[in-house]
C-alpha cells in the first residue's frame, strides 16, 4: 500500500470504504437545495470521487465538480460522468464561467480550511462563485460537539472491510489540539496482502456554530439553517424527511455533525 494518502490515492478504495448505496448525502443535499428554492446550476466543492455530483446531475440539475486530487477527478470522470470536473484548491479558487446558483460542501470538506486565512479564502471564493441570492450548503463536524463529550476521544477505533480479495483493517486515534483548534487523526491501515502498513495523519478544523454565523456574515452571507441533523451521516440518519428551512434562528447543536444554508445578500 503505497501514496499519501491511502484512500484519496486510490478512489474505488475510498469508495468501498465509505458505502453511499442509498445516495444519503446527495439526496440530503437536493432536499435542502429545494427547500431553499435554489436554482439549477451547482458547484460540488470537494467533491472526491464524484458521487455526489454524479448524483445531483442526474437529479437535472447543471453540476460542476472541483477537487484538489488528480486521482479523485481522473476516477470522477471516469466512474460518474456528467458533471464537469475542475481541479481546484477549496481555500482559494475563481470559478469559470457565469455564477452558479448553489455551493455544495459536503463531508467535512469545508473542514480542510485549517487557518482563519483559509477559511476567509473558501468563504470569499464561494462568494466570487455565487449569484447574489445564492446558497452555500455545508455538512461537517461539530466542534461545540467536543466541548465535554470525549466520547470519540476515550478509545482509539477499529474496523475493516473487504475489497477485490484483500481485507484491509485500521486503527484510528483522534484528538484535539486545542491551540490549533483542530481535531487530529492519526490511522493505521495493515492489509492481508503482505504490504507493509501505513500511518496516516490528517486534521479538521473544529468550527463552533457562532463561530461559523460570524464567517459566513463577515463574506456576505445570511444563515438561513443551521442545526446538529437530522443529515446524511448523523445517527439516527436522515431517512428523506423535510429540512430545517427556518429563518436561521437557534438550533441544537449537540450533535457530533453540523449543517449549515447560508444565503449570499446584497449585490
Amino acid at each position: 500500500m503505497t501514496g499519501e494518502n491511502l484512500l484519496t490515492d486510490n478512489p474505488a478504495l475510498y469508495e468501498a470504504r465509505f458505502p453511499d448505496p442509498g445516495h444519503l448525502a446527495a439526496r440530503w443535499a437536493d432536499a435542502c437545495l429545494t427547500a431553499h428554492g435554489a436554482g439549477p446550476r451547482v458547484l460540488d466543492l470537494g467533491c472526491g470521487t464524484g458521487r455526489d455530483a454524479a448524483w445531483l446531475h442526474r437529479a437535472g440539475r447543471d453540476v460542476t465538480g472541483a477537487d484538489l486530487s488528480a486521482p479523485m477527478l481522473a476516477h470522477a470522470r471516469t466512474h460518474h460522468p456528467g458533471p464537469v470536473y475542475l481541479r481546484a484548491d477549496l481555500r482559494g479558487f475563481d470559478l469559470p464561467g457565469p455564477p452558479v446558483d448553489a455551493v455544495v460542501c459536503l463531508d467535512s470538506a469545508l473542514l480542510y480550511c485549517h487557518t482563519n486565512e483559509d477559511l476567509d479564502g473558501l468563504l470569499s471564493s464561494c462568494r466570487r462563485a455565487l449569484r447574489p441570492g445564492g446558497l452555500l450548503v455545508a455538512e461537517m463536524r461539530n466542534g461545540a460537539f467536543f466541548l465535554g463529550s470525549t466520547e470519540l476521544l476515550d478509545a482509539p477505533s477499529s474496523g475493516g472491510f473487504a475489497w477485490e480479495g484483500t481485507t484491509y483493517t485500521y486503527v484510528t486515534t483522534l484528538t484535539v489540539d486545542r491551540a490549533a483548534q483542530l481535531l487530529r487523526r492519526r490511522r493505521v491501515w495493515t492489509s492481508d496482502d503482505g504490504s507493509a502498513p501505513v500511518e496516516q495523519e490528517s486534521a479538521w478544523r473544529l468550527l463552533f456554530p457562532q463561530e461559523l454565523r460570524y464567517a459566513l456574515a463577515t463574506h456576505g452571507f445570511e444563515v438561513l439553517a443551521l442545526h446538529d441533523g437530522p443529515g446524511p451521516r448523523t445517527w439516527p440518519v436522515w431517512e428523506g424527511e423535510a429540512v430545517p428551512a427556518g429563518a436561521g434562528g437557534p438550533g441544537r447543536a449537540d450533535g457530533d455533525r453540523l449543517h449549515v444554508v447560508a444565503r449570499v445578500v446584497g449585490d
